[in-house]
C-alpha cells in the first residue's frame, strides 16, 4: 500500500514538474494575440474558477482579461524566493515572494501587476485548488524587471551550465541508491514535454525551448530535494542542497525570461 501511494504522489509531481507556474502561463496568454475563453482555460486548467481581486472589486478571470484589452503592450513573469533580489514593485514584492510568482504589465498607460495567492484543498492524490490574483496599479516596473530576467540568450547559456551543474548533484546524491521509483521519476521529468494545449499559438521556438528546458531543470531539483540521497555527512549535505538551489535559481530567471515580452531600453 506504501509502495502505491508514493508511486502515485512521484507520478503526480511529475506532471507537476512539467507544468508551467500559473504567472508563467498567465504572462505567454497576456502577450500573444487569442482567445479569451482558451486563455482562461489554459491558465485555470483543473484548479477551481481563477478570481481576480482588483482593488476591492471581485471579477473573474475572464472579466479582468477583457478589461486589460489583451494581448498587453509589455509583461514579465517574475518567480522570487526568499534572499533574492526581487523584480516585482514594492507594493507587491513582499506578497510575490510569499507566493513564488507574480505578473507585471503594461495596458497603454496602466502598469500594473497581479499576484496569485493559492488555498489548496484535497488530499495528495486528489489535490484541489482555490486561486485570487491580487490586481492592483503599481510605479514604473520595466527596467527592474529587465535588469534581472536579460534576454533568452543569456537564459539559454544558463540552462546549459544548470544542466551540468545538476548532472554533477545528482551524481553526488548517490540516484542509484535512491528508492527506485524517485530515480524513475527524475527520469520521466528528463524526457517529459511541457503540455501542449496550455501554451498559446505563436510562441516561437526559442521561447518553447527555454521554457521546456527550465521547467525539467526545476522538476528534477523539486524531485532530488525530496530525499537526501547517499549522505555521508552534514558537509555534502550542504554542498548538494547549495549546487541544487543555484540550479533553480538559473531555471526560474530563464522561464521568466522566456515569459517576458519588453520593449528593450
Amino acid at each position: 500500500m506504501r509502495a502505491t501511494w508514493c508511486r502515485s504522489v512521484y507520478r503526480g509531481a511529475v506532471a507537476a514538474a512539467l507544468d508551467l507556474p500559473r504567472s508563467v502561463l498567465l504572462a505567454l496568454w497576456l502577450a500573444l494575440p487569442g482567445d479569451t475563453d482558451r486563455l482562461v482555460a489554459a491558465v485555470q486548467a483543473d484548479d477551481e474558477p481563477h478570481r481576480v481581486d482588483a482593488e476591492g472589486e471581485e471579477l473573474t478571470l475572464r472579466e479582468w482579461v477583457r478589461w486589460l484589452g489583451a494581448p498587453v503592450d509589455e509583461v514579465a513573469a517574475v518567480l522570487p524566493v526568499p534572499g533574492e533580489p526581487v523584480a516585482a514593485p514594492p507594493p507587491v514584492s513582499h506578497d510575490a515572494v510569499e507566493a513564488g510568482e507574480c505578473v507585471l504589465l503594461r495596458a497603454g498607460a496602466r502598469t500594473l501587476a497581479a499576484v496569485p495567492h493559492v488555498e489548496r484543498f484535497g488530499s495528495e492524490l486528489e489535490p484541489g485548488h482555490l486561486v485570487t490574483w491580487r490586481a492592483a496599479p503599481v510605479p514604473d516596473w520595466r527596467t527592474a524587471a529587465w535588469a534581472q530576467v536579460g534576454t533568452l540568450e543569456e537564459a539559454e547559456r544558463g540552462l546549459r551550465q544548470g544542466l551540468l551543474t545538476a548532472t554533477e548533484a545528482l551524481v553526488s546524491l548517490g540516484v542509484e541508491r535512491w528508492r527506485p521509483d524517485a530515480a524513475d521519476a527524475i527520469a520521466d521529468v528528463r524526457d517529459g514535454a511541457l503540455p501542449e494545449r496550455r501554451l498559446p499559438r505563436g510562441v516561437e521556438g526559442q521561447r518553447l525551448r527555454v521554457l521546456s528546458s527550465a521547467a525539467r531543470l526545476r522538476g528534477i531539483v523539486a524531485l532530488a530535494t525530496q530525499d537526501d540521497g547517499g549522505a555521508v555527512n552534514t558537509w555534502q549535505a550542504v554542498q548538494r542542497s547549495t549546487a541544487l538551489r543555484e540550479v533553480d535559481r538559473g531555471a526560474r530567471r530563464a522561464m521568466a525570461a522566456a515569459a517576458t515580452y519588453l520593449t528593450r531600453p
